[in-house]
């Protein structure tokens, strides 16, 4: 386990190409489950290494919703080799592309 850790700290950091390919593939993995309750995560933007996304529907006010992000954080960071920070953001803002 120790070794995979290391390993992890010394990858190199996904292209912003493939990391937004990552990013969306963590999130489309994860919607089964948020839709099944009635809910749906969006990305809205990735800016450097913070990734803003909306809660929609029933995750809007569930009471699990920090632990539903908190293990999507976890999955991108172990998909993309790198810290970064799953950020919610409330409102009806647009998606950026």
């Amino acid at each position: 386990m120790l070794v995979e850790s290391e390993h992890l700290k010394q990858a190199p950091a996904a292209e912003p190409n493939e990391r937004e390919r990552i990013i969306r593939a963590v999130l489309d993995e994860v919607r089964p489950n948020l839709k099944r309750d009635g809910g749906d995560c969006e990305l809205l933007e990735i800016d450097g290494n913070k990734i803003m996304v909306r809660l929609t529907g029933a995750c809007v006010f569930c009471k699990l919703a920090s632990a539903t992000l908190e293990g999507i954080q976890a999955k991108l960071i172990e998909r993309l080799g790198e810290f970064v920070r799953l950020i919610p953001v409330a409102g009806a803002a647009k998606a950026r592309h």
